[in-house]
């Protein structure tokens, strides 16, 4: 009798253990914007002026950023890690967080990037409509290129280096919502930029503008890979590859290396309803040239990249000209959490 008693409360106690665990677990966090950075500096920026003090541990996010931060204006930030491995790990683990509630959040990628000094300045910050891959191609050494070619980098199973790839990857060019970047263009386009002592007198070796022009915010777009290139052939083979992977609609102004990774993260969960990817915006800073002035070297360029003293401004003007956006959404929620407004 006392063994069938036992067995039969078995059912009941762990339908109130279970009751009980739900009602422990807290809702999750409903962010109006989720800021990402993609290492500490860039968060910093966030962190000190939007007050980002609360911390979300978030199984899967990266060692040395372990935490999501918000404020009590449900604005948080996530940092992800540099390079395209970090930034789709954290990315895909956030997405899949009980802790979090995503499906109307605007995520804001703001990072710096190396800039074309045909797009703008040391500090000018751009708004992209495409996501460019520059890593998914075949390459050549230079030295062992036909004498006609331009480069030793071609599409994957093309013939040469001025025809079109197949798309096999799908990863290789993205196009993010034209209407949300021309409303976060609209918005900071009268940002107040910043810059150094340093980024000012370097940009004055340049004989053109508007790379000799103090910085502003623009659109244009940007170009990812995890190796960090430099010099005044690989940035035109970067030009050459945002016209043919976007049929020649894309202007190449921004280098870095992590947004195709970010946005197939997202456009993995978006496909289990967690994001919605028509709310993503993204900035990126001009911290340093992609390729020295006439007649200067091209190896300085890389190895004194720290020199051109954009980095501090860069910081900044990131958030000068991203926060105009953010400012939006959270002082006028109950219109964009229906979506992007239509004017």
């Amino acid at each position: 009798m006392h063994v069938l008693l036992r067995s039969s409360l078995l059912p009941l106690a762990t339908t109130l253990l279970a009751g009980a665990a739900h009602a422990a677990a807290p809702a999750p966090v409903q962010p109006k914007v989720m800021i990402v950075a993609m290492f500490a500096p860039e968060a910093q920026t966030w962190i000190d002026r939007l007050k980002l003090t609360r911390k979300i541990a978030v199984d899967g996010l990266s060692a040395d950023y372990p935490n999501v931060l918000c404020n009590e204006a449900r604005v948080c930030l996530m940092t992800t890690g540099m390079g395209h491995t970090n930034a789709a790990a954290s990315t895909l683990a956030l997405t899949l967080s009980p802790k979090l509630d995503l499906r109307k959040t605007y995520f804001l990628v703001a990072g710096i990037a190396g800039i074309s000094p045909k797009e703008g300045t040391l500090g000018t910050t751009a708004w992209a409509r495409y996501l460019v891959d520059f890593g998914i191609q075949w390459e050549l050494d230079s030295r062992d290129v036909p004498k006609d070619w331009p480069t030793g980098y071609l599409g994957i199973n093309t013939r040469g280096p001025g025809e079109k790839p197949p798309l096999d990857y799908k990863t290789e060019v993205f196009e993010l919502n034209v209407r949300l970047r021309d409303k976060a263009y609209a918005l900071s386009r009268q940002a107040e930029l910043t810059e150094s002592a340093e980024s000012k007198a370097w940009r004055q070796r340049y004989d053109y503008a508007p790379a000799n022009q103090p910085p502003v915010v623009t659109r244009c777009d940007t170009l990812a890979g995890d190796t960090w290139y430099s010099g005044t052939r690989l940035s035109e083979r970067a030009e050459e590859w945002t016209r043919l992977l976007t049929n020649g609609e894309g202007r190449y102004c921004t280098t870095q290396q992590e947004d195709n990774a970010t946005y197939e993260a997202l456009l993995r969960a978006s496909r289990l309803g967690k994001v919605d990817l028509q709310r993503l915006a993204v900035v990126r800073a001009g911290s340093d040239f992609d390729r020295p002035a006439k007649g200067a070297s091209e190896v300085d360029n890389l190895l004194d990249y720290a020199k051109q003293g954009g980095f501090v401004p860069a910081l900044e003007n990131l958030y000068r000209t991203g926060n105009p956006l953010v400012r939006e959404i959270v002082e006028h929620w109950d219109t964009w959490q229906k979506g992007v407004p239509a004017s």
